[in-house]
């Protein structure tokens, strides 16, 4: 596709618009089953580094998972901005880190140490079957993976009316290794989404 980012940009305008039309009822039970999923189907998580992130525009918000694991001694983290063209660095988070807000207004870590993550929980605007992300559009988070050896694990979050046939992915995009949505977990084999149950995640990504 030669016009690939007008495409983009007129799908995350799409996107983001039909995210902020999900009821409460819905988006309440949607943000539940995922939250399941993350707590039940990636047990590894208690033992590592996570990256997290701030929820942003209708984001599923993660704060039910950040509580569940930091309870059980995982160390997390939520991104910080340093500048244009920039990986993200990740800066140590708990329940009473103290905290700021970025230019974006998205809130952050404030000046706690800055970790290196060996896994990402990472919002898509959208996603499509070969496991691509549709971002805001800055390279962020491709810039953060792309720079940090080795590669995190990787775990995307959207709601289910987000998943399109494909983003048109260029060199810099980075697909994900899982997937989670309110309808199924997952898992990227052989290039191509393969849903797979959380028993089976769970094991997959088992206490080590």
């Amino acid at each position: 596709m030669d016009n690939w980012r007008e495409w983009r940009k007129q799908q995350r305008a799409y996107l983001i618009a039909r995210r902020k039309q999900i009821t409460v009822a819905e988006r309440s039970i949607w943000s539940e089953a995922i939250t399941t999923s993350l707590t039940q189907g990636f047990p590894v998580l208690q033992q590592r580094c996570v990256g997290f992130y701030s929820p942003y525009q209708g984001e599923y918000d993660p704060a039910p998972v950040m509580a569940y694991l930091s309870a059980r001694g995982a160390t997390l983290a939520l991104p910080e901005v340093i500048g244009p063209h920039q990986p993200l660095k990740f800066r140590k988070w708990w329940p009473q880190a103290p905290m700021r807000k970025d230019a974006y207004g998205i809130a952050m870590p404030h000046d706690t140490e800055q970790v290196v993550i060996h896994a990402a929980v990472i919002p898509m605007i959208g996603f499509d079957n070969q496991g691509y992300r549709l971002g805001y559009g800055s390279g962020f988070f491709d810039r953060t993976l792309a720079a940090i050896h080795p590669r995190p694990l990787t775990i995307g979050i959207a709601f289910e009316l987000l998943h399109l046939p494909t983003i048109y992915p260029h060199e810099h995009d980075i697909a994900m290794d899982y997937i989670v949505t309110e309808k199924t977990v997952y898992c990227l084999a052989d290039h191509v989404l393969q849903p797979i149950s959380r028993e089976m995640c769970a094991m997959e990504n088992a206490l080590e």
